[in-house]
């Protein structure tokens, strides 16, 4: 590791944005907990592995908020309490983030159902919070977290730079996984739309002869590009951090320049921010619901009077809209 250059603090500008992105992703995450804890019928298997990532991604979400407030400028104890808990929910959300294309795959291209997936997510629950919390306990023993010079953060902090061995741990507490993750995410979503695509093909070849309601629905489109786009977006997001890491061990000086920092600050911080995103805001089912919702909060205040006194009557509803925005009770949202 090349000796640590002098810290650069982060301008007005830099630091509104990455704070801004954190509250956007702990506002996501949280409107995704919100969301499943409201419809009892919308926890799908798959939805309880988006919640725990929510709430992995919330924590770190709030960790950065503290510590690009803070925009620490040496060692402190809340700057190694706000690295440990950063450290570990970035963590596990790679590991919840594999875990969910993971068990997609095993659904869908090997079809594992009943007991057998009850037994996996237990193992989800295990390596997901389990090995990072021994990551990050062991980290915090040995006194590795601690001030890095915002080299490798924006403002936060994580492994201290002047350790011996802090490559070795900056892998551990983050690096490594998120590596892998760039591997394994494309990997696993590219098996999973190949044998999408298959079973479409295999499909299309008795689509003559099918009833209306049993050809594929046009929502389908919609779930092959959501399977590129759960790679695609955590790669984009997450490559700048790699590209500061890989400059630091090089020593660099372009890994302070201003848009590279603020690209690495909204990468690591609106995890939670695009799966919101993508799984509430870009989700018919889920979207409609909380329309409802607004749409039923709103007509809960007093009607308004007409300039002639009486109120006003509310406008006609269309036949079959509150059937349509309820939706049925065993209505699943797509991927």
């Amino acid at each position: 590791m090349p000796p640590t250059a002098p810290p650069t603090e982060l301008v007005p500008s830099e630091r509104a944005v990455v704070l801004l992105s954190c509250a956007l992703s702990a506002l996501g995450s949280g409107l995704l907990v919100a969301t499943h804890a409201l419809w009892p019928d919308l926890r799908s298997r798959a939805r309880r592995l988006l919640l725990f990532l929510s709430l992995a991604d919330l924590l770190s979400a709030a960790s950065y908020f503290y510590g690009v407030l803070q925009d620490f400028a040496g060692p402190s104890w809340d700057c190694v309490l706000q690295g440990a808990l950063s450290t570990f929910a970035n963590t596990s959300s790679f590991f919840w983030t594999v875990a969910i294309a993971l068990y997609l795959y095993l659904s869908i291209v090997r079809a594992a159902r009943g007991p057998r997936t009850d037994r996996l997510l237990w193992a989800f629950h295990v390596v997901s919070w389990g090995v990072p919390l021994v990551i990050t306990m062991a980290a915090v023993a040995l006194k590795k977290i601690g001030y890095d010079a915002s080299d490798v953060s924006v403002g936060w902090c994580w492994i201290d730079l002047e350790a011996k061995d802090c490559v070795l741990w900056m892998l551990l507490t983050g690096k490594l996984w998120e590596m892998l993750a760039y591997v394994l995410l494309p990997l696993l979503y590219l098996l999973v739309r190949k044998h999408i695509n298959r079973a479409h093909t295999a499909l299309s070849e008795y689509r003559p002869i099918l009833s209306e309601e049993h050809r594929l629905p046009r929502h389908s489109s919609v779930a092959d590009k959501k399977l590129v786009l759960i790679p695609l977006i955590f790669i984009c997001l997450r490559v700048w951090s790699t590209v500061r890491f890989v400059l630091t061990l090089c020593g660099s000086p372009a890994v302070r320049t201003p848009v590279l920092v603020v690209l690495h600050g909204i990468g690591n911080t609106f995890q939670g921010g695009a799966n919101c995103i993508m799984f509430v805001l870009c989700t018919h089912t889920v979207r409609t619901r909380l329309f409802s919702l607004c749409c039923c909060c709103c007509s809960s205040q007093p009607p308004t009077k007409s300039p002639a006194g009486t109120p006003k009557a509310p406008a006609p509803s269309k036949p079959g809209e509150s059937q349509e925005s309820q939706g049925t009770p065993g209505e699943l949202p797509s991927t």
